[in-house]
């Protein structure tokens, strides 16, 4: 009983003694100030705080097939269940640092057989060769007090790292479902894309037959009856790449969503409906939505508190150690009161030479944390610049697309007039041929303007942060 409050009040003391001298050694985080100036173009600066990225994946996609798509990738994604894993195994090892803090107990029993040599000068004193088996059972307790705060820094370092694995998942995801919406808008593109290029082959073939029907008349010749013939050729050419390119895309889709390669279900590009309100909200707020951000700065946090426990490891540290049992040659007296024994220490270790381990450590840690914090910036930045670049392409695309559109009215046009010129021979077929190219061009534009412009509604999402919720 006696040593037990011995230990105590030594414990204690200690610890009192030096906690004004742990709170000097430790250095708290703080943001730095240059992460929270607006990284936003000045152009493009919000009038609220409401953003887009707060808001969940299924109400931005209203498409009931893509939202099955996101579910299935979010489940089986092979990255996602990497970063899950990630998960699990730092958390374990912040478990390990915060019991860190607990004593170190074992207990087991010990059998000792000895004899000594009869050339030694103890042999040669006893005259003879003695046998002496010795029995113990020892219970040992060893605990080091956290008097500069080593211990309390490895566990928050842990903590951050921890966060920071957490953080990585929800990247990974918020990258997914991006890339899962752009592939699966792609698809829906290439349909419309391949819709435009039938419709182009029946056109063609027609016009082919008419030509065929001209030449016949006089009014052309087999030079326009050819070039008609190729154009059918090049739309069916395209048609075969679009197939392939469809094929492809729906492979790497299927890798996304964890499954074997196979045929991926969609609606069409005419059915999709964005959100409306389109609102960035401060950028100041892509340090809580955006993972990347949100990574790099406890990456920051875990720097910081590797410094500080690299800079306790100056400091004398504290150390108890206790051993307590019975012990003793004969068996049958193993269990008596005589056979008790114990053992109790506690001192001070002031690491003096030791090849330079604890100060290059400290100097490595310093570089460390200052990288963590150039990272966490440049970070930042580059949200902020994805944040702008993403806006703009937004805010262009509509007013893009509306001179595309009337781009491909005006060949229509010249498409339908060429054709009655050419049927009354008021004009050279070749007309007729170029601008039916053309138009196949801006129809085929329009499709990938409106794609660009689904595009750049989920970069925009993306950049601000969402998708992981």
């Amino acid at each position: 009983m006696k040593l037990n409050f011995n230990i105590k009040y030594i414990a204690l003391f200690v610890t009192a003694s030096f906690t004004l001298a742990s709170c000097m050694t430790r250095t708290k985080y703080e943001r730095p100030e240059d992460i929270n100036e607006n990284v936003f173009r000045t152009d493009n600066l919000p009038k609220d705080s409401s953003t887009i990225a707060s808001i969940s994946y299924k109400e931005f996609f209203t498409d009931k097939i893509l939202q099955k798509h996101l579910d299935v990738a979010l489940q089986n994604n092979l990255d996602v269940r990497i970063a899950v894993q990630n998960i699990v195994s730092s958390e374990a090892y912040l478990k390990q640092s915060k019991a860190a803090f607990l004593p170190t107990v074992s207990a087991g029993p010990d059998y000792t057989f000895q004899t000594q040599s009869l050339n030694t000068q103890f042999g040669q004193i006893f005259g003879e060769r003695r046998y002496i088996n010795q029995y113990d059972i020892t219970a040992n307790f060893s605990w080091e007090a956290d008097i500069w705060g080593k211990l309390n820094a490895q566990e928050k370092a842990q903590f951050a790292g921890y966060m920071s694995t957490v953080a990585a998942h929800q990247r990974i995801k918020s990258e997914l479902v991006a890339n899962i919406a752009n592939n699966y808008y792609q698809l829906l593109t290439f349909d419309e894309q391949k819709r435009i290029i039938n419709e182009t082959i029946i056109l063609r073939n027609k016009n082919l037959e008419t030509t065929k029907a001209l030449k016949i008349a006089g009014i052309l010749t087999e030079v326009a009856v050819q070039q008609s013939e190729a154009l059918v050729f090049n739309a069916q050419a395209l048609l075969v790449d679009i197939d392939v390119q469809i094929e492809i895309l729906e492979n790497s889709t299927s890798v996304l969503m964890g499954i074997s390669p196979q045929k991926i279900e969609r609606s069409s590009s005419k059915s999709q409906v964005f959100p409306s309100n389109i609102s960035t909200g401060y950028s100041s707020q892509l340090l809580a939505n955006r993972p990347d951000v949100f990574q790099a700065e406890y990456q920051l946090k875990q720097k910081l508190e590797l410094t500080n426990a690299a800079r306790a490891a100056f400091y004398p540290s504290f150390k108890i150690t206790a051993s307590s049992g019975v012990q003793g040659i004969e068996l049958d007296k193993l269990f008596s009161v005589n056979s008790l024994f114990a053992n109790v220490a506690a001192g001070l270790t002031q690491p003096i030479l030791n090849k330079r381990l604890i100060k290059t450590a400290y100097e490595v840690s310093l570089a460390d944390k200052q990288i963590a914090y150039l990272n966490f910036k440049k970070t930042y930045l580059q949200a902020g610049e994805e944040v702008s670049s993403a806006l703009k392409r937004y805010q262009s695309q509509e007013e893009f697309l509306n001179f595309k559109i009337k781009e491909k009215n005006a060949y229509q046009k010249s498409v339908d007039d060429s054709q009655q010129l050419v049927n009354y021979g008021l004009a050279n077929y070749l007309e007729v041929l170029n601008s039916s190219e053309r138009l196949l061009t801006a129809e085929l534009n329009i499709s990938n303007a409106e794609f660009i412009k689904m595009k750049a509604n989920i970069d925009l999402y993306k950049a601000l942060g969402g998708g992981w919720k």
